[in-house]
């Protein structure tokens, strides 16, 4: 079954700006799921439309076959919505925008509170109950978002920039609980800006930009159509002289210390490491210059901008 389901997706303004053009989109039951593009792309519309925020034009709209126009309530309780702004009461206390949030879906009162503890708790809020919301740290105020999303348990999940300004060591640990969530059967679609993130968590993709979807895949797809990537290279001693390895361009030194190579997709990565290690040059760890998935997005957004110019 198809989580979500969007058929020829239509928004035009008032003042006539087309914000989406003929959009079309699966997302299939259990996925993790990455929407994508710059700003102004459609993004936000696109979840206001699912949401009930935003009126369509035209199109149609199902989740878990549930219409928005003719199914809504059934639609809605299927979806949890964590927005990028923060909009709940600050001055209500943690526990409260919880529970009353479970009561809006019609979770009785002894099930809202087990699940308010459960989320707090898996969210590291559970010590913050009683405070009120306005003096909650940015990354706390995310954390109370997506635990009030998914207070009903919803089906669907939707995340809109859940990491946004919050800290590597907090980040990390949002998306572990998002991984359990989605291993437990939650299907989530994200919208990110930071594209490393998902590269790491999603298994499809779709790209939008100027209102229309322009790339449509699975993750692994998508970055298989890379014909070179960039590594850096870091050695624990010094290097005097890099070998020229068949197949491959020349090789950057970029200091003692510091390799940077080009690698063809024809080429392995394997082989560069094994003539490296002949010639004396010993690798003991690696990155890639830049995100793979960044690499792509870009060229996408450059390449239909300029067909569109």
């Amino acid at each position: 079954m198809l989580a979500l389901e969007i058929r020829d997706l239509n928004k035009t303004y008032a003042n006539g700006f087309k914000a989406l053009k003929n959009v079309n989109l699966n997302v299939e039951q259990g996925d993790f799921f990455a929407l994508l593009g710059p700003n102004g792309a459609g993004k936000s519309t696109i979840i206001g439309i699912i949401s009930s925020l935003v009126n369509k034009s035209s199109g149609s709209v199902k989740i878990f076959d549930h219409s928005i126009d003719n199914d809504l309530i059934r639609a809605k309780t299927a979806l949890g919505m964590m927005p990028q702004e923060f909009n709940f009461n600050m001055f209500e206390p943690v526990q409260e925008i919880i529970s009353n949030q479970g009561g809006f879906y019609g979770v009785p009162r002894d099930e809202v509170l087990q699940r308010t503890e459960y989320f707090l708790s898996e969210l590291g809020l559970w010590d913050k109950r009683f405070d009120q919301a306005r003096n909650l740290s940015g990354g706390m105020k995310r954390r109370l978002m997506i635990a009030r999303a998914l207070i009903h348990k919803p089906r669907l999940l939707i995340l809109d920039e859940p990491t946004a300004g919050v800290d590597i060591e907090l980040r990390r640990s949002m998306w572990q609980f998002m991984r359990e969530i989605n291993e437990q059967g939650t299907t989530i679609i994200l919208t990110t800006h930071y594209l490393e993130e998902a590269e790491q968590m999603c298994r499809n993709i779709a790209i939008i930009n100027n209102g229309q979807i322009i790339e449509n895949t699975s993750m692994k797809s998508l970055l298989s159509t890379l014909n070179c990537a960039t590594v850096v290279l870091f050695s624990n001693t010094e290097i005097s002289e890099l070998p020229e390895i068949d197949g491959l361009p020349p090789l950057r030194l970029i200091d003692s210390m510091t390799i940077e190579a080009d690698i063809p997709k024809s080429q392995s990565l394997n082989r560069l490491m094994c003539k490296l290690n002949d010639a004396g040059i010993i690798i003991n760890s690696m990155r890639n210059k830049v995100n793979r998935l960044e690499e792509l997005f870009v060229s996408l957004i450059n390449h239909q901008n300029g067909d569109s110019a």
